[in-house]
């Protein structure tokens, strides 16, 4: 006796909810399963998706990592300390720090869950951190409206002090958050792809004013082939014969408006990651006032990831009573290196107003110290009793 089904399929699709498909992502979200939802692999094929994590992800791994020692009222930076040491080099024994902070930062702006890295600690002292992939963590919050996390790595408990956690505001991905936009993105590109692919659009038509018949059309196209088509044909002049007209094929408003909307698309995209659009090369609005508010804004949008992450590297780096005195802090002094201009007006600045001295001003530039370098003084108003000349015997002065 068979039992229903009686016919066995040759595959089975397997399915994870590590990776929805389209289908899962309407089971369990509510996303029409379709145009819209798509999964990560899919999304990450829209290059302004792809430009955005990326540019995020590696900009802050650029950062140097910093680790500093409260004195007083001030932060001192101390870079024997062993997490100082551990974070200069390796976090492990097969990955750097740049890649653990832009995978942790990537996995973040991708996964509703978070990034994850476990802290690995022997008597207390971390001797390593190791990122996780989302399938082997999951991250449980306490119903009683404090939102406690509990994690467990590979189906093991974890406690939070050895757990480096980072997450998206909203409970929610940026990617999650512009998912519409970026599926309309992933269908508009399909369908411009199928209209060059198919050749739906020509570049002109011949009218004939009478029927040419079967074999006459043939003809007429083998012969304007011939004499046109091809990059070596290009610019000839068109003979046309028994009355027939050529009319070129134009862009309608219909296909205007299509790239005006791929346009606001991805305009679209750039406002879920915080990122102007010209840093993911669209340059066509941007004007001198503009373009430099929206790089301040830039910068402030790469706090949103900074900070948390900056926190949660103390949390798990330092034991309780370490914590109030030592903290894990990226060197936003970087924010300039790439315009020296900007960065000598700021430490010229800085100097004549005796908010750093000149030695400070020279360690931001990775210069070495100079005798009197340390003393506050402005230059632009401190007078020099000796400016010139070599030194004078004492008589002689």
């Amino acid at each position: 006796m068979r039992i229903w089904p009686f016919t066995r399929k040759a595959h089975v699709e397997q399915k994870s909810l590590a990776e929805p498909d389209g289908e899962l992502l309407s089971l369990f979200t509510g996303i029409p399963a379709g145009s819209h939802a798509l999964g990560l692999a899919r999304a990450l094929t829209v290059p302004s998706v792809q430009s955005a994590i990326a540019l995020i992800t590696s900009s802050i791994a650029s950062f140097d990592i910093l680790v500093e020692r409260r004195d007083g009222k001030e932060w001192v930076r101390d870079d024997e300390h062993p997490i100082a040491l551990l974070l200069s080099d390796r976090p492990n024994d097969w990955s750097s720090t740049f890649e653990l902070v832009r995978d942790l930062i990537a996995t973040a702006l991708t996964h509703d869950k978070g990034g994850l890295a476990l802290v690995n600690k022997i008597d207390g002292r971390v001797i390593e951190v190791i990122r996780y992939e989302p399938a082997h963590y999951t991250v449980d919050y306490s119903g009683d409206g404090r939102l406690e996390p509990s994690f467990r790595i590979n189906n093991r408990p974890e406690p939070s002090g050895n757990v480096m956690h980072l997450r998206g505001p909203f409970s929610r991905s940026p990617l999650t958050l512009a998912a519409e936009a970026i599926g309309v993105a992933k269908n508009m590109e399909g369908h411009a792809g199928n209209l060059f692919r198919n050749g739906a659009k020509v570049g002109g038509v011949i009218e004939f004013p009478k029927g040419l018949g079967d074999e006459g059309l043939k003809k007429m196209k083998a012969a304007w082939r011939s004499a046109h088509e091809g990059a070596e044909n290009a610019g000839r002049t068109a003979i046309l014969w028994d009355g027939a007209t050529f009319r070129q094929m134009t862009l309608s408003s219909v296909d205007a408006e299509f790239l005006a909307t791929w346009k606001h698309v991805i305009l679209e995209i750039c406002r879920a990651f915080r990122i102007p659009p010209q840093l993911l090369y669209d340059h066509e609005r941007v004007t001198w006032a503009n373009g430099e508010q929206a790089a301040k804004e830039w910068l402030a949008g790469l706090e949103f990831w900074m900070r948390p992450l900056e926190a949660a590297m103390r949390r798990a780096l330092f034991s309780d009573a370490e914590r109030s005195n030592w903290r894990v802090r990226f060197d936003r002094d970087d924010y300039t290196n790439v315009d020296l201009t900007a960065r000598a007006t700021a430490i010229s600045s800085l100097v004549s107003s005796r908010v750093l001295n000149p030695n400070e001003g020279r360690s931001w530039l990775d210069l070495g110290p100079y005798a009197g370098g340390n003393e506050f003084l402005n230059p632009n108003i401190t007078v020099s009793t000796r400016t010139t000349g070599p030194a004078q015997p004492k008589d002689d002065q």
